[in-house]
C-alpha cells in the first residue's frame, strides 16, 4: 500500500488529490490514502479566521479554500473526488478553526472523524493509534495535532492537557508503528522551538518515520534524537514566487509486509501543477 504525505496546505484541500490524481497517472502506481501534518485551513466561517490566516487571505483566495469548497457539496468537486476514492487524514495545525475542530472531535468516539461536506477529509485525535487499511497491508500511523509553548499557554492552537494523557497512555502500550504524522517538530534543545511532548513519544514508541511541517524550513531527511526513527521535514505546499512547488512538497511511503520505503516525488511531476493552472 502506498501513502502520499503533504504538510500546510493552508485552504488548498483541493491540491493534494490532485497532485495525487496526477501522481497515480503518470506512474502508473496506485495511492491508498493521502496523510497531512497539519495547518489545513480548517476555517468553515471567515469571520473565524486567525490573524496570520485573515492576513494571507487578503492576497491570496486560496486560504479559504475550505470555506469555498469543502463546507457545501460542490457536484464536480464531489465527482472527482469519489472518482479518485482516496481519503485525507490530518492532523490539525496552529491555523484551523479549534472551535470548529473541538466541537466535531466531543461529537465522535472515533479516533478520526470527518470534516467536510464530502466525508473525505478526517481529522485525527492526537495521540491514538490509527489503522489504515489497504488489501492485506496495514500500515499504523499516530496523529499529534497543533504545536508545543514554552510559556506553557493553553489556548487552542497549543498541545491540550487531553491530547497529553493520550500521549502518555501510547507510551504505556510500547507497541510498534510505522508512522507518526506531527505539525510540530520535536523539541530543539538549541533553538528552544518544538514540542517536548514529540521527543518523550519519539524515545519510548519506535516509529520508523516522524513526519512533520510547520517550520518553513526546506524538505530534510535525518535521524531523530531517538537515534533510530527518520525524521521528515515535508516542505509546506505553497507555490514560491515563480508559480511552482517547492521540492519535497509530496512524499510516497510505501509499505510491504514489514518493508516501508520513501520516496520523494520529483519536482518535475509537481510542476505541472502551477499557481495558475491547479484549479482547472
Amino acid at each position: 500500500m502506498r501513502a502520499a504525505v503533504f504538510s500546510d496546505i493552508h485552504g488548498k484541500f483541493l491540491l493534494p488529490f490532485k497532485l495525487v490524481d496526477l501522481y497515480q497517472q503518470e506512474t502508473g502506481r496506485s495511492v491508498d490514502v493521502i496523510l497531512q501534518c497539519g495547518d489545513m485551513g480548517a476555517f468553515p466561517d471567515p469571520q473565524r479566521l486567525d490573524r496570520a490566516t485573515l492576513r494571507h487571505a487578503s492576497r491570496d483566495r486560496d486560504e479559504l479554500g475550505f470555506h469555498d469548497h469543502f463546507v457545501t457539496r460542490d457536484p464536480d468537486i464531489a465527482a472527482h473526488l469519489d472518482e479518485l476514492d482516496i481519503d485525507m487524514i490530518c492532523v490539525r495545525g496552529n491555523h484551523e478553526d479549534h472551535g470548529f475542530l473541538d466541537s466535531l472531535e466531543e461529537a465522535s468516539s472515533e479516533p478520526r472523524y470527518p470534516i467536510d461536506a464530502y466525508g473525505r477529509v478526517l481529522v485525527c485525535r492526537s495521540g491514538v493509534v490509527q489503522e489504515i487499511r489497504a488489501g492485506e497491508e496495514t500500515l499504523s500511523i499516530v496523529g499529534v495535532g497543533r504545536i508545543g509553548d514554552r510559556k506553557g499557554r493553553s489556548a487552542p492552537p497549543f498541545l491540550q492537557d487531553h491530547e497529553r494523557a493520550a500521549m502518555r497512555r501510547l507510551q504505556r502500550l510500547r507497541r510498534d508503528v510505522d508512522l507518526l504524522i506531527s505539525h510540530d517538530q520535536e523539541f530543539d534543545e538549541e533553538t528552544g522551538f518544538g514540542m517536548r511532548e514529540l521527543t518523550e513519544l519519539l524515545h519510548q514508541v519506535p516509529f520508523r518515520f516522524h513526519f512533520h511541517g510547520h517550520t518553513g524550513a526546506p524538505f530534510s531527511r535525518r535521524l531523530a534524537s531517538n537515534g533510530s526513527t527518520e525524521r521528515i521535514k515535508v516542505k509546506e505546499l505553497e507555490f514560491g514566487p515563480s508559480g511552482i512547488l517547492d521540492p519535497g512538497c509530496m512524499v510516497v511511503v510505501e509499505k510491504q509486509g514489514t518493508s516501508l520505503e520513501l520516496e520523494v516525488v520529483d519536482q518535475a511531476l509537481t510542476n505541472r501543477l502551477t499557481q495558475y493552472t491547479w484549479r482547472l
